[in-house]
This record gives C-alpha cells, structure tokens and sequence, in this order.
C-alpha cells in the first residue's frame, strides 16, 4: 500500500470516528431517558427531569470521552468506545435508584460481568443506545481494523 493510499485510509478512519462521536454525544440523552423509562414506565415529572439532566450529563461527560478516544490514534486507543459507553449506566441507574425503583433479577453472567448494572441496562452493541449508531460503530470499526493491518503488516 502506497504511503498516499495508507494517508486516504486514515482520512476515511477519522472521517468515521468523528461520525461515531458526533452520534454518540446525540444518542445519550435520549438513551439515558429510555433507559430509565424502560424501568419506570410511569415516571413522575420530577424524575422525568431527573433523567433528562443525567443523559445530558452523560452527553457532556462520556461522549466527550468518547469523542477523545476516537481522535487519539489507533495505536494509542487503549479502550474502546464502546466500553466507554457502558461506563454510561450510571446515569440512569442513580436517576432510578434516587426515584426508588427497584433492581431487577439479572443472570448470574450478568452479575458478575457488571455487578453495579443492577438495572440490567448494560449496552451489548453500539445500536442498544440507539439504532442510527450501528453503521457508523460498524464502519468505524472496519476502518479501524483496515487502517490497523495496513500499519503492521509483516513484510515477506
């Protein structure tokens, strides 16, 4: 790969991460305000307001963590976004705690894997928080992975 093809895969690379950061940080309060609905379906409008300040907390907070990681280059992300992400469940989590929901049965992998996810709201993927960032997770990740290879290839 030519150094002026390996320049235009980097370009594409954060062309894609800048989408994913821009789609994460739109995403949060909306998910943070469903999150806390899914386990309080009748929420008070004090809670409601609760949780409509925590997502643009988590906005604020994880998404500009997240829009770090992604400008940082790829050799030197330790963490994936994704991971970021699910460090997101606190948002809602205090929101429900504060309005006295109660936590919910969760399976013994769940338990261990996320012990203060006592609300089960753990993101698996990127379209859990909401469905418009499953492509830009996707391409991000194959642009990640492409431009990755091409760096460290072996030679012979």
């Amino acid at each position: 790969m030519s150094d002026q093809e390996l320049a235009a895969a980097e370009q594409q690379l954060a062309n894609s991460a800048r989408r994913l950061a821009e789609g994460v940080a739109q995403a949060l309060p909306g998910w943070v305000v469903a999150a806390v609905q899914s386990r309080l379906p009748r929420m008070d409008p004090q809670t409601r307001e609760a949780a409509e300040a925590a997502g643009l907390a988590a906005a604020a907070e994880i998404g500009g963590q997240v829009a770090q990681l992604l400008a940082a280059d790829i050799d030197d992300q330790r963490e994936n976004p994704l991971a970021l992400l699910r460090r997101a469940v606190r948002y809602p989590t205090e929101v429900l705690s504060a309005a006295g929901a109660p936590p919910i049965e969760r399976d013994d992998f769940a338990i261990e894997r996320f012990p203060d996810d006592v609300y089960d709201l753990i993101p698996a993927s990127f379209a859990d928080i909401h469905p418009d960032l499953q492509t830009p997770g996707l391409k991000w990740g194959a642009a990640k992975a492409f431009v990755h290879r091409r760096r460290h290839r072996q030679s012979g």
